[in-house]
């Protein structure tokens, strides 16, 4: 088992990465929450059918109290409505503040049970059990947790940490090929933003990346995680540092939006939107043609989208500016430097947005 320690200053809390983890849910938690805490899991359906058993055996097993919960797959899920029916779920099955909420599922299941977690009789105890790529390796670290708003993604939300984090790399050989190779768009952000390494590890390494070798599986994942709980313990409400991990979201995010969450795969939305703000970075002459090229290149070799024709780039600028990390009217972006480098920055000229999305 890898172990890491999010160093978060509200809370540190363990990152366990094991193959198998997810038959031992139950024995994993008997460390961090008592046995007579009463066990809220909510999964997604699919999920569910895949690993639900498994995750009630080994609570049975632990000796938990616990009640189950499925939703339906999917972005649309991660909505007012959706939080509005779990707090109803959670009256009806008697979870209390003694207990604790576990999403089991993608990041759309880890932000929305996790927002409800952090609101909750002002906040219950929370664990994520990430079983997409895109969770494991970015949404299921960190503490942001969040619903959609129709025109806005992740604009209802809050900061708040689980008590742990379990994630089993063997789940994601049951994942729909495009459902992983979607979650490879965060990991190519990772390299661009801190990791030369990991970067050329993924030029080199792509047909393992792909085939889920398990050696080159697990080395994806916990490098990406360490990155991100670097990241997170040097500036947990992103004040600073913690804003080059939007590198790609803010196009991506104004994509999803545009299309009503139901066109792009989250992290497809991201690959563009790499491509899109390297774009910009390197016509703003932060960043080398090279930069972009490489980027474009290893995009193609994992089967990632580059470009989009459903959105005009008008339309796009207009929900940029409605993002929240907008200030003061002007946009913000993570744009690289170099690959393994980036940096923010907010004095971008419309004009200049337009030409980097055509």
């Amino acid at each position: 088992m890898k172990s890491l320690i999010v160093n978060a200053p509200s809370g540190a809390y363990e990152v366990r990465v094991e193959n198998g983890l997810i038959t031992e849910i139950g024995r994993h938690l008997t460390g961090i929450l008592p046995t007579q805490t009463r066990i809220m899991v909510i999964a997604d359906r699919n999920v569910g059918k895949l690993y639900g058993d498994k995750v009630v055996e080994s609570l049975i097993g632990a000796g938990y109290d616990f009640r189950v919960f499925n939703i339906p797959p999917g972005e649309m899920q991660k909505s007012l409505g959706m939080y509005a029916q779990l707090f109803d779920v959670l009256l009806m099955m008697g979870i209390d503040r003694t207990s604790a909420l576990v999403a089991l599922g993608g990041g759309v299941v880890g932000d929305l049970v996790g927002f409800v977690a952090a609101t909750f009789m002002r906040g219950v105890p929370f664990v994520q059990v990430p079983t997409s790529l895109l969770a494991q390796v970015d949404s299921s670290v960190g503490g942001k947790v969040a619903v959609n708003h129709p025109v806005v993604k992740n604009l209802v939300g809050t900061f708040y940490q689980p008590v742990v984090v379990l994630a089993d790399p063997q789940v994601l050989y049951t994942l729909p090929n495009e459902e992983y190779v979607a979650g490879l768009g965060e990991v190519v952000k990772y390299g661009m933003i801190r990791s030369l390494e990991l970067f050329a590890y993924l030029e080199q390494r792509h047909d393992a990346v792909l085939s889920l070798d398990p050696r080159a599986l697990e080395h994806v994942v916990s490098t990406c995680i360490a990155i991100k709980a670097d990241i997170v313990a040097a500036d947990e409400r992103e004040k600073g540092l913690r804003a080059i991990l939007n590198f790609g979201h803010t196009v991506a995010h104004a994509l999803e939006a545009a299309t009503a969450y139901s066109k792009f795969r989250h992290g497809e939305a991201v690959a563009i939107g790499l491509m899109c703000e390297t774009r910009l970075a390197v016509k703003l002459g932060l960043a080398a043609p090279e930069v972009e090229d490489r980027l474009g290149a290893l995009l193609g070799w994992l089967g990632l989208p580059t470009k989009q024709s459903h959105v005009q780039p008008d339309q796009l600028v207009h929900l940029m500016l409605l993002d929240k990390k907008v200030s003061a009217g002007r946009m913000r972006f993570a744009l690289p430097k170099a690959i393994g480098e980036a940096i923010v920055v907010d004095d971008v000229k419309t004009p200049d947005v337009l030409t980097a999305l055509g």
